[in-house]
């Protein structure tokens, strides 16, 4: 019953991340296809100049 424990465990070690990181891919493309890339840009650069004191 242990070396049951041990192999769930160890499976779900990698699954649980591998899932984790298909999402954000996942969102990543959807952002790219969207055209949200120059938006996110923009509101950093915004952001950037605020904290450096120029906005």
């Amino acid at each position: 019953m242990g070396d049951n424990m041990k192999k769930e465990s160890k499976a779900s070690r990698y699954i649980i991340p591998a899932a984790i990181f298909a999402c954000g891919v996942t969102f990543v493309i959807i952002g790219i296809a969207d055209k949200e890339v120059l938006t996110v840009l923009r509101k950093a650069a915004a952001i950037c100049m605020e904290c450096i004191g120029l906005g």
